[in-house]
């Protein structure tokens, strides 16, 4: 027997009412939301299998063993689907395409599923391996706690999680697709629209090899749309559709000091300490409400009455949002939330100079370095951001080298430094009134009535650029993980119910003809 746990109620069901219980559905093609919610329940134990010997296989996109496992694995599940897979080579990691065609003029959907994670320090961790997927539950004492079992077969509460690798970000998600395309399979059911499945194995590295392969192989992945299944759902952890995502430059600078450390007693009053060149660098590119100070950083951003009434719609409240923070204030960029994403940003994401905590020492430092990132939006270009930074920086008085700074500059310039940047992720933005939105806006009512979320655009960045501009499609990103899930850190973790409203939100979607 299992057992759903949702609050109060509870749903048995038998394994050997297997055939009575499919029996129940009708023949007609479009499923009601009742019956995409117990196909969805039915599957769940499945489902709970499969994702877990999925989250089994490493999958750091830097070992090339570890890609083809994946991989393998990926190709077995679509071919079982009766979906003809192929592999698509490029200067890094392969891609692999999934495809079924159910009519010749039909219009065609791409998923986009992310297959690698972020590498692990297992000393982090609290469980044996990240690769060993436990379930927890929180105690009385608000730690989570190993649940006996290596799976809760027969019964499980939505509040339970799954701790893994990826569970989240984003096999997780990668599953729901799955388990949903096998529901339809077990019923005999075809989407109204040819699907195709893009599989990345080195997301986490930028997917610094998609650009090219989609240009190669854009005949074979061309679409109508793109849905990408990945991203955290919104902070109130209902259902969400993501619209857009912001881009990522990155750069690193350099502020140099004496040419090697010095001892801070013998040197301190006398050869100037690079930290605090660096210090007053920084502090110059924020003003006192949080805004950069760079001129035209904002540039070309204009939030009509609708584009905010449409983005405070979204049910979140500064105060709450701010308790959760820890926070008393906030960047005066845009007056909420939803606004201030509509924004580019500037963020220092490191900083080291020297040494702290056990090994820290007297010393003048030899230099400060800072790492920096920008998250983009379609309003603004990487290129000419980096670029006002570096013209900032010299009307600073510094110096900017190549790399260390030669015998001659050390002599001459009293201010040395250098800086490098990369662009990475381009930002995108669909309209939410767009025929992608309403199919989307279609499905997710008839299994979740009103009780869903629709964001103009996430804070965060997707190597989806090159889909949208050289097959020329609309996006939108299908958000399944719980916002509080630890993606990128130790301790990486999926709820489950999230995991069964992922399956349900595919299925309904997979469900739901185009117009």
């Amino acid at each position: 027997m299992f057992r759903f746990y949702s609050g109060l109620k509870s749903i048995h069901f038998s394994l050997l009412l297997s055939i009575l219980f499919f029996s129940q559905f009708s023949d007609a093609q479009k499923l009601s939301g009742k019956e995409i919610n117990d196909l969805a329940k039915h599957k769940f134990p499945e489902a709970i299998s499969n994702l877990t010997s999925f989250l089994k296989l490493p999958n750091d996109g830097h070992f090339e063993k570890q890609i083809q496992q994946n991989l393998q694995w990926c190709d077995s599940v679509f071919s079982k689907l009766k979906f003809r897979t192929q592999v698509i080579k490029t200067d890094g990691a392969p891609l692999l395409l999934a495809e079924k065609k159910v009519a010749p003029k039909a219009k065609t959907i791409l998923f986009y599923l992310q297959i690698d994670g972020q590498p692990v320090d297992t000393t982090k961790w609290n469980q044996q391996n990240p690769f060993l997927p436990v379930f927890k539950e929180i105690d009385d004492k608000n730690k989570w706690t190993i649940i006996k079992s290596d799976m809760p077969e027969k019964e499980f509460n939505p509040d339970w999680r799954i701790f893994a690798r990826s569970a989240s970000d984003s096999k997780g998600p990668a599953m729901s697709l799955v388990s949903a395309l096998q529901i339809l399979q077990d019923r005999n059911i075809e989407p109204t629209f040819n699907v195709k499945v893009i599989m990345d194995f080195q997301e986490e590295m930028g997917s610094p090899s998609l650009p090219k392969a989609v240009m190669q192989n854009r005949k074979v992945l061309a679409a109508d749309m793109l849905y990408i299944m990945d991203g955290t759902r919104h902070l109130s952890n209902l259902p969400t559709l993501t619209f857009g995502a912001r881009g990522i430059a990155t750069a690193t600078l350099k502020v140099f000091g004496p040419r090697y450390p010095l001892h801070s007693g013998q040197y301190g009053n006398f050869a100037p300490n690079p930290v605090f060149g660096m210090a007053k660098l920084l502090a110059s590119l924020k003003d006192e409400q949080g805004r950069v100070t760079l001129q035209g950083f904002y540039k070309g951003i204009e939030l009509s009455e609708k584009d905010k009434l449409q983005l405070n719609s979204v049910p979140e409240k500064l105060e709450n949002i701010k308790n959760r923070l820890g926070i008393a204030s906030i960047d005066q960029v845009g007056s909420t939330y939803q606004e201030a994403l509509q924004y580019p940003s500037l963020n220092i994401r490191g900083l080291n100079a020297a040494w702290t905590g056990d090994g820290v020492r007297t010393i003048i430092p030899s230099e400060a370095v800072a790492e920096i990132d920008m998250r983009l939006v379609p309003e603004s270009d990487g290129e000419r951001l980096m670029q006002l930074l570096k013209e900032h920086i010299l009307n600073q008085g510094y110096h900017l080298v190549d790399s260390i700074p030669t015998e001659e500059e050390r002599k001459k310039y009293s201010k040395l430094a250098s800086f490098t940047y990369r662009l990475g992720s381009q930002p995108f933005r669909t309209e939410m009134d767009s025929p992608i939105g309403e199919q989307l806006g279609r499905a997710m009512r008839k299994v979740f009535g009103d009780g869903f979320i629709k964001m103009r655009t996430t804070g965060g960045s997707q190597p989806i650029a090159p889909f949208i501009q050289t097959l020329g499609i609309p996006a939108v990103s299908i958000r399944i993980p719980n916002p509080d899930n630890n993606i990128h850190s130790p301790n990486e973790n999926l709820r489950l119910g999230n995991f069964l409203e992922g399956i349900i939100t595919c299925l309904a979607i997979l469900d739901e003809p185009l117009k």
